[in-house]
């Protein structure tokens, strides 16, 4: 009888242990995290910033909206230069209306509106368990490890690795890795803020990359709230118009 207990409790640590089950909760902690990065609907200001190897800046101001999972517009608000600028992404279909240039034109997400390391794709980034499986996860003492595989071949990364706070349940450090392997970037979430309304999330996002050294681009949010829109916003033919919905 001691003999079938025994083979009964190891059959069943072996499928508390098994792959399958590790993906299942780590899917459910990437949304988890998703949600205290922020709300599935909101609008939101940041600023990013591309700073040169000679320590020159160039600054972005945006004001973002986002609706579900897949709708998001992003309007430049300075420097002058760039204001009125504006970009619409729908899934992973993007497009970027210039004032007084005719049809918005589309955009990939590998490409950057801003220049410098942020792509396409991280200005105007989904959660990320709408492009991700997690395929393992591994305790790293006060961390948890999120081994990340794209859902797609059009994601931007092949490959996530995400440290997680265990306190906090946001990242702290994500390595963007090509389906070879090859380190792209690393993000690093810096400076945890209380954003109100229950979210408190780092409020900047560095990166730098070895594919261009003595580069480096900052993520500065000021504001991300709650807030929900009409999907009639989110067509091209409203685009020019987006920065009305500013409050």
């Amino acid at each position: 009888m001691r003999i079938v207990i025994t083979l009964i409790l190891g059959i069943c640590c072996l499928t508390l242990l098994s792959p399958s089950a590790h993906a299942l909760d780590g899917n459910q902690l990437l949304e988890e995290i998703d949600r205290n990065l922020a709300p599935v609907s909101y609008e939101m200001f940041r600023k990013l910033i591309n700073i040169e190897p000679d320590g020159s800046k160039r600054e972005y101001t945006l004001y973002t909206i986002k609706k579900d999972q897949d709708k998001i517009i992003s309007i430049f608000l300075a420097p002058a230069s760039e204001k009125g600028r504006s970009t619409l992404r729908l899934a992973e279909n993007m497009w970027l209306h210039i004032p007084n240039v005719g049809k918005p034109v589309r955009i990939t997400s590998l490409q950057s509106v801003i220049g410098g390391i942020f792509n396409n794709s991280d200005i105007m980034g989904l959660d990320f368990s709408v492009e991700y499986n997690v395929e393992r996860m591994e305790d790293a003492g006060e961390a948890h490890m999120l081994f990340l595989k794209a859902k797609s071949d059009v994601v931007a990364y092949d490959r996530l690795e995400m440290r997680v706070d265990k306190k906090s349940l946001v990242p702290v450090e994500i390595k963007c890795l090509a389906a070879s392997g090859m380190l792209i970037k690393t993000l690093y979430f810096k400076e945890i803020t209380d954003f109100g309304e229950g979210l408190v999330r780092p409020a900047v996002i560095e990166t730098d990359s070895p594919l261009n050294k003595g580069y480096k681009s900052l993520m500065v949010f000021a504001k991300v709230k709650k807030r929900e829109f009409p999907d009639e916003i989110f067509t091209l033919n409203y685009l020019p118009r987006a920065e009305s919905l500013r409050q």
